[in-house]
């Protein structure tokens, strides 16, 4: 299977390059949920790496260079969550639309607009 750029996000397409790419290299007996857990926590890491000495200002002005390498770990992050969902049976768009409907239950405009704060620390309605 051909390399697409550019290409809208078609995550049925992805899962099953995903499935092929590890079924081509037999990496089905490494991938366990606790494994792809960890290689994603691992992924997740390494993006936090490009970040980690410099400045606000600094980090949302990245170079091309740096870009790209953010890119790339962005990428790996997405692989192993895909991954992780196909294998755990979890329809990851299921899961976003479920999980931002709590969200916006959580943290209602009126009292989150502008505030950091976890929705428990959040003023009563």
């Amino acid at each position: 299977m051909g390399i697409m750029n550019n290409q809208p996000l078609d995550l049925p397409k992805i899962i099953e390059t995903l499935r092929e790419f590890a079924n081509e290299r037999d990496w089905d007996q490494f991938h366990s949920l606790k494994n792809l857990s960890v290689a994603l926590t691992v992924e997740a890491s390494e993006l936090m790496e490009h970040f980690q000495w410099l400045s606000e200002q600094q980090s949302n002005n990245l170079s091309a260079e740096q870009q790209e390498r953010v890119s790339e770990e962005v990428a790996d992050v997405f692989c192993y969550l895909v991954r992780f969902c196909d294998l755990a049976a979890i329809d990851l768009n299921d899961a976003f639309w479920k999980k931002h409907k709590i969200n916006r239950e959580k943290y209602p405009v009126e009292l989150a607009r502008g505030s950091a704060k976890k929705y428990t620390d959040l003023p009563s309605k």
